[in-house]
């Protein structure tokens, strides 16, 4: 059963509408606090000297300016909720997706039946920009290079990759955990920023101190900003 989990009550709409209730009960008590201030001035003020206009005017135009900005907050607090409760729902729905995320980590399994027959987990590659080279290289658990595969040139995005598990003299490599490094270099031979992208299954949403989550297995957990590709 996948659901979206609430770590430890955190709900940022909640939360941001008490928030903004009790700032709007704050300032209401310094509006009469205020008002009363105000008026005492105005009943004990000197006769021969008594407060100008123009200083009434400005310290109720002081008032009214604060008001104006605490209302101004607490408007973009109230959107801030919404944006919240929309990311929310919008991770939820990619629960059971397959995704692409900044990593290196691949594995290799082979099928029961034919053990020649292997599958490599899906990764990807994130391109910066425009290159007009861009190697993959797959290294194996003790960082040692076994395969290395030339992808044409390519304008900047992001790009799924597949590894059939074999060397680079066709041999089949055994099951186990593997890596991608990829380098990618324009021109003369500029480099150009490129990063590795793993793959992992969205199982479930949590809210943590760290902002929403994603729960992606084995992976590990990710942020709804470092998903690059929904496969």
């Amino acid at each position: 059963m996948t659901t979206v989990n609430n770590v430890n009550g955190n709900n940022p709409a909640g939360a941001a509408l008490a928030s903004a209730r009790g700032r709007v009960d704050l300032m209401g008590d310094t509006q009469d606090r205020f008002l009363t201030l105000l008026i005492t001035q105005l009943r004990n003020q000197d006769p021969l000297n008594p407060m100008e206009n123009d200083q009434i005017t400005s310290q109720l135009a002081q008032l009214s300016t604060v008001q104006g900005i605490q209302q101004l907050n607490d408007t973009l607090l109230g959107l801030a909720g919404q944006m919240d409760v929309s990311q929310s729902m919008q991770a939820a729905a990619l629960i059971g997706k397959d995704v692409l995320v900044p990593g290196s980590k691949i594995s290799l399994g082979s099928d029961p039946e034919n053990p020649e027959i292997k599958t490599a987990t899906p990764f990807g590659i994130d391109l910066m920009s425009g290159a007009d080279k861009v190697v993959v290289t797959i290294l194996d658990g003790s960082g040692k290079a076994v395969r290395e595969m030339e992808v044409d040139a390519k304008a900047a995005g992001i790009y799924s990759l597949e590894w059939d598990g074999r060397d680079n003299t066709g041999v089949v490599l055994p099951d186990g955990a593997y890596s991608v490094e990829v380098k990618a270099t324009i021109g003369d031979g500029a480099p150009v920023a490129a990063e590795a992208l793993r793959s992992g299954r969205v199982d479930s949403v949590a809210y943590t101190t760290q902002g929403l989550q994603l729960n992606l297995g084995l992976a590990g957990n990710y942020s709804l900003l470092d998903i690059r590709k929904i496969m």
